[in-house]
């Protein structure tokens, strides 16, 4: 049946009150009320599957972590577990001092009889009676006229007085009696009025404080307006006598959505209390939420005297026991409740963060108030145990402001506002290539990617391993502007950098350090750069603080005043700040640089011992001995005589491995298989090993003082035997080999660290005399010195004449 046309031949509106002097638009609410939870009575009679025992003791008890002092627990008379709960909960000491529980019963002898056997021991109870007064529920559900709709409430309201004086005077429990008239609000006011009165008088026990007599006036069906529900609260609170001795108690329900607004403006009518569930379960669309309630005062500077600091713990209760979802835009609650994923909207929080940041500093030196004001955030995420890391969430409609909010959340990086842009355009790109949100860990691993940031996996193919800064005269007058015009002298770049996985130095000299790298880049690597853009700022504080550096290059044919054309944008961090400047222009410099063919490096001459030890060291991180940087140059020498001495700083690198057989993945004539080194006694070692001699597997066995003198002997035994027969590998060495130079030293610290080893042996042959060097590094130090031995002796055997 579709909809009609004119739904008033079917539906009847309210019939407003002719409140004409009503006064509760004036009042604004200044307090809190008292709250009662009703989750585990309304909430839980409204579930498709009601709460076991165990789920209403979770719940119960986080609602008095809550802070909630009056708890409506069962409807004790309805079931046998509602029955058993509340008994459980009373013998089992679960209820604290201070808190009322509160059990519900209609106007029946028999059920009013049952619901006090289920308060029997209590502490503090609230008795809570109903019956329906409306005339829909007289007259089509009950029959009953207004006069036996009071006579029905005043006999059972006098039956609660006989047992609450027989129970107090048994148990010593202190009661509270709460009457409500239930459907209230479709109840004429004048009767409702009149059977509260006659209620009242029933009890007879009215009085101040905890003595006053609670008349609860539900919504049990919205049907109106909220402003006509805090009229109806008006009016009774105006006419019902002995006022100071009632509280007026509220329970909405949520029929047309308004729950929360009619109990704020039934509270500015003068009502005392609330009964509301945590997040808004009940009958049909659900009660009124107390959590929406408590902050919305929360927000306006009223302690709503509850605690939702860990307000995803009361989620995951109410979840967990009701089995029903929140949903991700439920006030305060919802997962997306603090989420922006507009771009407008994600700029304002940002410039909203920033200048409370700035507001707050200028509050503490003044002693003024630290008071919240962010855009679209009426409330702290924080105060309710959330973070700001899900404020701002982007996807294809989100705006720079967004990413780089969230940039600077996870990495403490203030980008600069072109810099902004210009990754908000990859970060818009991968959000509209998959059509999805794009968490902050994406944003952070496409930062990281776009600038070769944070090292590792994320390592451009320019690399600064390390670098050195000096003074020199100035080439040029500094440009104005340029480099923060921090430096009035020259500078000179050299550095160590990995160029593809290769090792290059590179010089370079400027009027500061950006200047001077930039004129390495261009010397060494024909990449033309220049400054067009630079900022820096500070990370974190004191002793632990750094420098972030950010850079735009762009190339030469450029013009650096035409912001239009995008340049090359890169970010540097590091405690030194001319080394997060540095840093900053490599990583601009690799995206420059993408994926065009890097020039050689140029050839130099090698000159003196000093050149190679630089070199090697700059390469291997390998100490050089001075004696084996002068055979080594003398090595150098002989293979580029060709050339007057000029080889490329990958060409010296690759000689000095194929002479020393260092970190060949081909094997040598000489190859340690295995070995062990046993203590014979406090002077003598024993080696037991296989060495591969010439590609055939020989059994080593020697004893000296330590492992190298052992292997040296049993080498010497080896080698001596296979001199007799001039077809055994190793033949040709048979001369007495010793040690004439050893030395070791560290690579690297910590777990990383590896012992590099070097050693000279010489071999005294018959007819000649014959001396190589030898390398080896191992995380082990007694292996680096066997490795070391052997390709010595690889050396050796090289120089040797076969026959």
């Amino acid at each position: 049946m579709p909809m009609l046309k004119n739904p008033a031949v079917k539906y009847r509106p309210y019939t407003p009150l002719d409140l004409h002097d009503r006064t509760w638009p004036t009042k604004t609410i200044t307090k809190a009320p008292i709250w009662l939870s009703t989750d585990l009575r309304d909430g839980n009679q409204a579930l498709a599957n009601p709460m076991s025992i165990a789920q209403k003791t979770r719940f119960f008890q986080h609602i008095v972590k809550c802070g909630l002092k009056e708890i409506e627990i069962s409807y004790p008379a309805a079931s046998e577990p509602d029955f058993q709960f509340t008994r459980n909960l009373i013998e089992g000491g679960l209820i604290p001092d201070d808190v009322w529980i509160q059990v519900l019963t209609p106007a029946r002898t028999d059920l009013i009889t049952r619901t006090f056997e289920a308060l029997a021991g209590a502490k503090k109870a609230v008795l809570h009676m109903y019956n329906a007064c409306c005339p829909c529920f007289r007259d089509v559900v009950f029959r009953n006229s207004q006069d036996e709709t009071v006579e029905l409430a005043v006999t059972h309201t006098k039956l609660v007085r006989k047992l609450v004086d027989e129970y107090s005077a048994k148990y010593g429990t202190q009661f509270k009696y709460e009457y409500s008239p239930e459907t209230f609000s479709q109840t004429e006011p004048d009767f409702a009025v009149r059977v509260c009165e006659e209620v009242k008088k029933a009890w007879g026990k009215a009085g101040l404080g905890d003595e006053r007599i609670i008349f609860n006036l539900p919504a049990t069906v919205e049907i109106a307006t909220p402003n006509h529900y805090a009229d109806q609260i008006e009016l009774f609170g105006r006419n019902i006598t002995e006022r100071e001795k009632v509280i007026i108690s509220l329970h909405p329900h949520n029929d047309r959505g308004t729950a929360v607004a009619a109990a704020e403006l039934a509270i500015m009518a003068g009502a005392d209390r609330v009964e509301g569930t945590l997040l808004g379960n009940g009958e049909r669309t659900g009660n009124v939420d107390i959590v929406t309630l408590a902050l919305n005062q929360y927000s306006q500077g009223i302690s709503p005297g509850l605690d939702f600091s860990d307000l995803q713990g009361v989620v995951d209760v109410v979840t967990a026991c009701t089995e029903l979802a929140v949903h991700p835009r439920h006030p305060y609650a919802g997962e997306l409740v603090f989420t922006a994923f507009s771009g407008s909207h994600q700029d304002a929080i940002k410039k909203g963060f920033e200048a409370q940041a700035k507001r707050h500093a200028a509050d503490v030196k003044t002693g003024n108030m630290l008071y919240w004001e962010i855009p679209y955030l009426p409330i702290d995420p924080a105060d309710l145990g959330c973070t700001y890391e899900a404020v701002i969430r982007v996807n294809s409609q989100s705006g720079k402001g967004g990413v780089s909010y969230l940039v600077k959340q996870a990495l403490s990086l203030d980008l600069p506002r072109r810099m902004q842009i210009s990754f908000y355009q990859v970060v818009q790109a991968l959000s509209e290539e998959t059509g999805k949100e794009i968490t902050m860990e994406d944003i952070v691993s496409a930062f990281k990617k776009t600038y070769r940031f944070g090292g590792g996996p994320h390592e451009g193919r320019l690399v600064l391993k390390s670098f050195t800064l000096s003074e020199v005269p100035p080439s040029r007058p500094a440009s104005p502007g340029q480099e923060n015009g921090l430096y009035d002298t020259g500078r000179r770049f050299e550095g160590k950098l990995l160029v593809d996985g290769a090792v290059r130095m590179i010089r370079g000299e400027g009027n500061g350090p950006l200047s001077a790298l930039l004129d390495a880049l261009r010397g060494h690597l024909d990449l033309d750069l220049s400054v067009r853009e630079y900022s820096e700022h500070s990370i974190g504080e004191g002793t632990s603080v750094k420098a972030a550096s950010y850079v735009e290059l762009v190339k030469p044919d450029t013009d650096p005043n035409n912001k239009t054309i995008g340049g090359y944008w890169g970010v540097g961090v590091d405690s030194n700040i001319a080394a997060s400047a540095l840093r900053a222009v490599i990583s601009a410099a690799n995206n420059a640089l993408g994926s065009d063919r890097v020039t050689p490096a140029k050839a130099h001459i090698v000159e003196s011992e000093a050149d190679i030890a630089t070199a090697v060291y700059d390469s291997l991180s390998l100490d050089l001995p001075r004696h084996l940087q002068t055979a080594f140059l003398k090595v150098t020498k002989i293979n580029t005589a060709s050339t007057n001495g000029a080889i490329s700083p990958d060409g010296l690198i690759s000689l000095f491995r194929k002479t020393y057989e260092y970190d060949q993945t081909s094997q040598g004539p000489f190859t340690l298989r295995e070995y062990a080194v046993i203590t014979k006694d406090a002077h003598t070692r024993r080696f037991e090993g296989v060495v591969s001699i010439a590609g055939q597997n020989e059994k080593v066995i020697g004893e000296g003082n330590g492992p190298l003198s052992a292997f040296l002997t049993g080498l010497h035994t080896r080698l001596g035997k296979n001199a007799r027969n001039p077809q055994t590998p190793g033949a040709e060495l048979h001369g007495l080999i010793e040690v004439k130079e050893f030395s070791q030293h560290s690579i690297g610290t910590g777990s990383d660290v590896k012992a590099a080893s070097y050693v000279l042996l010489g071999m005294d042959a018959a007819s000649s005399r014959r001396t190589a060097w030898g390398i080896g590094v191992d995380e082990d130090i007694a292996v680096s010195g066997l490795r070391a031995v052997l390709s010595a002796l690889c050396g050796l055997y090289k120089e040797t004449p076969k026959n």
